[in-house]
C-alpha cells in the first residue's frame, strides 16, 4: 500500500517538473499530472533499462529521477502534438 502512496507522491513530483520544463501552458489537473508523472516514470524507466541496467539489489537508480521527468516531458510533447492539442 506504502508503495502505491509514494508512487503517486513522486508521479505528480515529476508531472510538475515536466510541465514546468515544457513550453506552453497545460491544461492538466492534480490527476492528469499525477499520472503524466507515472506515465513518464515508466517511460523513462524503459528508455534507461535500454541503455544502462541498475546494480543487482540496488532499489534506486541513479538516472531514474531525470529519465522519469524526461519520459514525462516526451508524453506531454505527444499529448500536445497528437492528444490533447484544441486549436482555436
Amino acid at each position: 500500500m506504502l508503495h502505491i502512496i509514494w508512487s503517486i507522491i513522486i508521479g505528480f513530483i515529476v508531472g510538475l517538473c515536466a510541465r514546468a520544463i515544457m513550453p506552453g501552458v497545460q491544461h492538466l489537473g492534480f490527476i492528469m499530472t499525477t499520472l503524466l508523472g507515472i506515465g513518464g516514470s515508466i517511460l523513462g524507466g524503459l528508455i534507461g533499462r535500454l541503455f544502462s541496467r541498475p546494480t543487482p539489489g540496488s532499489a534506486f537508480h541513479p538516472a531514474g529521477f531525470i529519465m522519469s521527468i524526461i519520459g514525462a516531458i516526451i508524453l506531454l510533447w505527444a499529448w500536445g502534438k497528437w492528444g490533447g492539442a484544441i486549436v482555436h
